[in-house]
C-alpha cells in the first residue's frame, strides 16, 4: 500500500464511478459516501466487492454455494461465513492484477476507511485500464475481420479475373481452324503488302528522282528562255544602234538556229521524259489504288488485331490486377503475421504472468488451505461444543424437572404448613381468650378479696 503504482482517487469520484458503472437501480441509488468514511459499513463493501466479481462472471449467487462437502452438520453455522469466505476468495485472485497484494479478512469484516480508499480506487484504475483494452481489442477485432473480409473479396476477385483470362486466352475449339486460318493469310498480307511496300518505295524513288530531273530542266528551259529574251532585247538594242555587216547577221542567224534547234531537241526530249513520268504517275496512281484496297483490308485486319489486343490488354489488364491484389494479400499476409507475432508476445507475456500469479495463487491456495484446516479446527470444537451445550441442556432439562418437582413439593408442605400455622393460630387465639377469661375472672376474684379484707 505504501508504494502504490496507481492513482488514489477522491471519495466523491469514486462513489460517483460505482454508482454509474458497478452498482444498479437501488444498490447505486443508496450507496453514499457514508459507506466509506468516517467508517466504512461492512454489508456495502462486501455488496460492492460482490458486483465488482459480477463484472468478470463470477454472479453473486455462487458465492452461496456451499464450497465443502454436501453432508455437512449444522449448516446454519456456514450461512454467514460462505459468502464471505467465498468474496476473499475471489478478490485474493483479482487484486493481484490491479497491483493490491495485501487483501485480507479483515478488509472485508472489519473495513477501515484508507485501506477501502485506496482499494477501491485500485479496482477504478484497473477497470479504466480493462475498458480501453477492450476498445483497443474490439478495433484490432474489427480491422482484422475487415481485412479479412478484404481479403476474401480479393481472392474471389481474383478467381474471377483469373477464370476471365483464361476464357480471353484460351480459344475454343471451334473457332481454333478459323484463327488458324486467319493468322496464315494475315501473316500472306502482311508479306504481300510488305512486298508491294518495296515496289512503291522504288517507284516512288524513281518518280521522286524524275521529279528532280524535269526540275532541273525546267529550270535550265527558263533560264534559256531568260537568255532568249536577252539576246532578243540585244539584238533590237543593236538593230537599232549598229549597222552590221550581212555576213555577221548570217552567222548570227546561224547560230541562233542552231540554238534554237537544240532548245527545240531538248524540249522533245523533255516532252518524251514528261510522257515517261506521267505513265509513271499512272502506275503509281494504279499502284495507290490497289494499296488503298490492301490498306483497307489491313484496316479490317488491324480492327480484329485492336479488338484481341484490346482483349489481350483487358487480360494483361486482369493480371496486373492479379498481382497488385496478390501483393496486397502478402502485405495482408504480413500484417497478419505482425498480428500473430504481436498477439504471440502477448500470449508469452500472459503465459509469464500467469505463472507468476499461478505461484501467488498457489501461495494463497496455501494460506487458505491453512486458514481452512484452522476453520476445520474451529468447527470441530464448535461440534464439541455443541455437543456440551447439548448436554448441559439435557442436565439443565434434568434439573429443571426436579426443580418443578421440588417446587411441587414444596408448595405442598407449605400449604400444608399453612394449613397447620392457620390451626395453631385458631388454637392460640382461642387459649389467648381463654387466658384473657381466666386473667378477669382472676382479677375480678382478686378485686373481691381486697375488698373483703
Amino acid at each position: 500500500m505504501a508504494g502504490s503504482t496507481f492513482p488514489v482517487y477522491k471519495v466523491d469520484a469514486i462513489v460517483q464511478f460505482y454508482r454509474t458503472e458497478v452498482l444498479t437501480g437501488q444498490e447505486a441509488k443508496l450507496f453514499s459516501k457514508s459507506d466509506i468514511t468516517p467508517s466504512p459499513k461492512a454489508e456495502s463493501v462486501q455488496r460492492v466487492f460482490m458486483r465488482v466479481l459480477q463484472l468478470f462472471r463470477f454472479k453473486p449467487e455462487c458465492h452461496y454455494v456451499m464450497p465443502l462437502s454436501g453432508n455437512v452438520q449444522h449448516p446454519v453455522l456456514y450461512e454467514w461465513l460462505t459468502p464471505i469466505m467465498s468474496v476473499y476468495i475471489r478478490m485474493c485472485e483479482l487484486l493481484p492484477f490491479c497491483h493490491v497484494f495485501d487483501f485480507w479478512l479483515h478488509d472485508l469484516i472489519n473495513p477501515k476507511s484508507k485501506r477501502t480508499i485506496i482499494i477501491l480506487s485500485a479496482i477504478q484504475n484497473y477497470l479504466h485500464f480493462r475498458k480501453q483494452r477492450m476498445e483497443i481489442i474490439a478495433d484490432d477485432q474489427q480491422s482484422f475481420r475487415s481485412y479479412k473480409d478484404r481479403v476474401k473479396a480479393y481472392t474471389r476477385e481474383i478467381k474471377e479475373a483469373e477464370k476471365k483470362s483464361e476464357k480471353l486466352t484460351t480459344i475454343p475449339p471451334e473457332q481454333q481452324a478459323e484463327d488458324k486460318e486467319l493468322d496464315a493469310a494475315v501473316a500472306e498480307l502482311k508479306a504481300s503488302v510488305q512486298h508491294q511496300y518495296q515496289d512503291v518505295n522504288a517507284v516512288n524513288e524513281t518518280v521522286s528522282q524524275c521529279k528532280t530531273e524535269i526540275a532541273e530542266m525546267s529550270q535550265k528551259l527558263t533560264q534559256r528562255y531568260v537568255g532568249l529574251a536577252t539576246l532578243k532585247d540585244e539584238l533590237v538594242s543593236l538593230k537599232s544602234h549598229i549597222v552590221e555587216s550581212p555576213e555577221e547577221l548570217r552567222n548570227e542567224m546561224e547560230r541562233m538556229k542552231e540554238n534554237v534547234k537544240n532548245i527545240r531537241m531538248s524540249k522533245e526530249l523533255l516532252d518524251e521524259r514528261l510522257v515517261e513520268t506521267q505513265m509513271l504517275v499512272q502506275r503509281v496512281n494504279q499502284l495507290e489504288a490497289e494499296i488503298q484496297v490492301f490498306l483497307k483490308q489491313l484496316q479490317d485486319l488491324q480492327s480484329s488485331m485492336c479488338e484481341t489486343y484490346q482483349q489481350k490488354e483487358e487480360a494483361r489488364s486482369l493480371a496486373a490486377m492479379n498481382e497488385t491484389l496478390q501483393k496486397e494479400l502478402k502485405s495482408l499476409s504480413n500484417e497478419e503475421g505482425q498480428l500473430k507475432r504481436a498477439l504471440a508476445m502477448k500470449l508469452d507475456k500472459e503465459s509469464k504472468q500467469q505463472i507468476r500469479r499461478q505461484k501467488k495463487r498457489e501461495v494463497k491456495d496455501q494460506q487458505v488451505r491453512n486458514i481452512y484446516g484452522q476453520y476445520d479446527k474451529i468447527h470441530q470444537k464448535r461440534e464439541e461444543i455443541v455437543k456440551m451445550i447439548e448436554e448441559n441442556n439435557r442436565e439443565t432439562k434434568k434439573l429443571r424437572e426436579k426443580m418443578q418437582e421440588l417446587g411441587e413439593k414444596c408448595n405442598r408442605q407449605t400449604q400444608k404448613a399453612q394449613e397447620f400455622y392457620e390451626h395453631l393460630l385458631t388454637t392460640v387465639e382461642h387459649y389467648d381468650k381463654r387466658i384473657e377469661s381466666i386473667v378477669v375472672e382472676t382479677n375480678a376474684d382478686t378485686l373481691k378479696m381486697k375488698s373483703h379484707f
